[in-house]
């Protein structure tokens, strides 16, 4: 069992190592670019770019831009800087934001982020702020394919707050936007939402944030659940149901079910460990659902974990109705395994590669035990078949040779002589 459960592990860890290089994104600048920006890189949430150029320790060019799609295009974008040293929230925050017009054009103006905006009062825009300059402010959107923001920042003579090298910086989307009156309204409150802040060093490129810290954290939660939970434990469900003695059989069967069973329940486990942090890191959402599901899935599993050591011997008498009970609950956790992931996919909102790669997991077993199911059904009804017919065969040869037995009887003497014949003779 050692073995087998050695390669499961490698299988596992080639699996999450191709999802985790699928998960790595790089970004090239925006098309849309007058400003020659050089420095540019993909943004943690939100499908953002952000790209800058250092003129000085206290002047900037940026560049921010986001994908949009005819079906999920988006009517304001915003971009701006957050004063230190503390980590960057949005209250505080000296914005530039593009609405789009019905024109198909983008209307930019500076706006001051209060906590009045917190509390849902209208945002207006500001002349000025009082202490970073904005200059060469435009937008611009490309052929249904971009929207972007750019413009030069003179940052204040103030390191505590405004610093090239930790500079606090946060960025938005939204849906809904007054464009008359030039007020965008408030944002979706999903996870890509709330982490869009980070501290950057525009000198190396790197950031960092809670927000990034939670965002990897997540990624290593729905890998290690879509591998553990998702994967190892329905391929251990195929191989006992048609490995074990029919259709077809295998000797090992036994070994590489429990193998498969024991390390997908101990990386979904992890995931699911690492799901309670979260949700218990997260102070402004919750999500009832994935939670309670989680909570089911963890519970049963375990429970089903314990056939190892509890399960009845064959020869109990309630060994029949605990298969039952194993088998039937087995399948509901595969189900709502499957609902959990999709749920969590929703949530998380990563690219979209995660869906398909899940999605193309569940085709590839859907298709594996229709296989095998009517492999199983078509091999049943064949030997059912075979085996009425075999007493069939059995009893016509049987009256043939009943009929044939008293011919053989009589010799070589004349057919009308039979059995009385001879006793007649005797008699004589």
């Amino acid at each position: 069992m050692l073995g087998a459960t050695k390669s499961v592990i490698l299988m596992t860890l080639t699996i999450s190592s191709s999802l985790f290089t699928i998960s790595e994104q790089y970004s090239n600048c925006s098309p849309i670019n007058p400003m020659n920006i050089t420095n540019c890189k993909k943004l943690i949430t939100l499908g953002a770019e952000f790209g800058w150029n250092i003129h000085s320790n206290n002047q900037i060019d940026i560049l921010f831009s986001i994908k949009i799609s005819g079906d999920h295009r988006a009517k304001w974008l915003a971009w701006g800087v957050n004063p230190g040293p503390h980590r960057p929230k949005m209250v505080g925050t000296r914005a530039i934001i593009g609405i789009s017009q019905p024109n198909g054009t983008l209307a930019v103006r500076k706006y001051n982020i209060t906590s009045d905006t917190r509390l849902g009062c209208r945002l207006q825009p500001s002349q000025d702020f009082d202490d970073v300059i904005v200059k060469t402010m435009k937008g611009d959107v490309l052929a249904d394919k971009y929207m972007s923001i750019f413009a030069t920042l003179i940052l204040p003579p103030d390191p505590a707050a405004y610093n090239i090298s930790k500079l606090n910086h946060l960025w938005q989307v939204g849906f809904e936007a007054d464009d008359v009156h030039l007020e965008p309204k408030m944002h979706s409150t999903a996870l890509q939402n709330v982490d869009s802040t980070e501290t950057l060093n525009l000198n190396s490129g790197r950031g960092i944030s809670i927000g990034h810290r939670r965002h990897h954290l997540r990624k290593v939660h729905g890998i290690l659940n879509i591998v553990g939970w998702g994967t190892l434990l329905p391929l251990g469900v195929i191989i006992a149901r048609y490995y074990r003695r029919y259709p077809f059989h295998c000797q090992k069967w036994y070994v590489l079910h429990v193998s498969c069973q024991i390390v997908g329940y101990s990386l979904g486990t992890a995931g699911w460990a690492i799901g309670l942090w979260l949700g218990r890191a997260s102070r402004h959402y919750s999500f009832p659902t994935h939670r309670i599901l989680a909570m089911f899935i963890f519970a049963f599993t375990t429970l089903q974990m314990l056939a190892l050591r509890l399960k009845p011997t064959p020869s109990d008498d309630y060994r029949k109705y605990w298969d039952m009970y194993h088998h039937f609950l087995g399948y509901a956790l595969l189900a709502a395994i499957s609902v959990n992931i999709f749920n969590g996919i929703a949530i998380l909102k990563p690219d979209k590669t995660w869906l398909w790669a899940y999605i193309g997991v569940l085709s590839v077993f859907a298709v594996i035990a229709l296989g095998m199911e009517i492999f199983t059904w078509g091999k049943f009804i064949f030997t059912s078949r075979k085996n009425r017919q075999a007493p069939t065969a059995t009893a016509a040869v049987s009256a043939d040779n009943n009929a044939e037995a008293p011919q053989a009887s009589q010799g070589p003497g004349p057919p009308s002589e039979g059995p009385q014949a001879n006793k007649t003779r005797i008699a004589n």
